[in-house]
């Protein structure tokens, strides 16, 4: 006989270690990688950690999915124990995380291992988990958890105001000019997340805070579309602007709940510093 259903994420779900000591999420993590050198998201490194290795390199690191193997370490020994393993998993667009966690699942008892691709990042992901944990909290079984997970995969509402376009050409993502003329117009990129990829949604030229409005304007004209269940700002070294935001959604949607986390290293080294994001769920169609 089965025990309990064990939610896990990956390390990109960003949510509060609060929430994942709270609710017992297993979280396997991704990997950033400096040269030769491999460290675990949030486990052997930590964002502050990691812009002071950019500072001193003066180049990004590069991020890395878990192995099958890694997924097998950390699942067997729930299975072993009579748990049944539901495993939500950074967008197959953007990592390889979820095909190997899949290829874990197979090498594992049939039918213990259930892989979710979220179609989304960061606590676009950890929105989706939450729903998974509250649900089998209430006694929901796998098949009905992921019934509900998979109606809520494409009302993921998820954006983020990027403070440099520094990282974004680090990593390959803008060109040297635009880079340039970027930083010399201060144009910030707003990035939202679109049938499971990133793609740059809209720039604001100007200060940030202008930025900052304008994703706050775009989630408030929806309000009549959220669900209602939970609102959450994450960012980068950015908490008196989280705050802020955090506030005027606490008084202008009714959310049940806004919360504010911080952005793990393989969002911090893709965003940057002072990096702001806003994400919540709308109603199922």
């Amino acid at each position: 006989m089965s025990g309990k259903i064990k939610i896990f994420a990956d390390s990109t779900c960003d949510l509060p270690s609060s929430w994942i000591e709270e609710y017992d999420i297993g979280i396997v993590p991704l990997y950033v990688v400096f040269g030769e050198d491999s460290f675990r998201d949030g486990v052997d490194i930590t964002p502050l950690e990691l812009y002071a290795k950019v500072e001193e390199t003066g180049s990004l690191p590069k991020t890395a999915a878990p192995s099958p193997s890694d997924f097998i370490a950390a699942f067997s020994p729930f299975i072993e124990q009579g748990d049944d393993i539901l495993f939500l998993s950074l967008s197959s667009e953007l990592s390889s995380t979820y095909q190997n966690a899949v290829i874990a699942s197979e090498e594992l008892p049939s039918g213990r291992v259930t892989v979710i691709d979220s179609r989304n990042l960061s606590c676009g992901i950890g929105l989706l988990v939450m729903k998974a944990v509250h649900a089998a909290k209430e006694g929901s079984t796998i098949p009905q958890i992921v019934d509900l997970v998979n109606s809520y995969t494409d009302q993921v509402e998820c954006e983020f105001v990027i403070d440099t376009l520094d990282y974004l050409y680090k990593g390959g993502r803008c060109s040297g000019m635009q880079n340039v003329i970027g930083s010399l117009l201060k144009i910030r990129p707003v990035i939202k997340v679109v049938n499971g990829g990133m793609i740059p949604a809209y720039k604001v030229r100007g200060k940030k805070e202008k930025a900052l409005e304008q994703m706050l304007s775009n989630a408030l004209d929806r309000v009549q579309d959220m669900d209602n269940d939970l609102i959450v700002v994450v960012h980068t070294m950015a908490e008196s602007e989280a705050l802020m935001l955090k506030k005027a959604l606490q008084e202008k949607t009714g959310a049940r709940q806004v919360s504010i986390s911080t952005a793990g290293c393989v969002i911090s080294s893709h965003c940057g510093p002072h990096t702001v994001g806003l994400m919540y769920t709308k109603k199922p169609s």
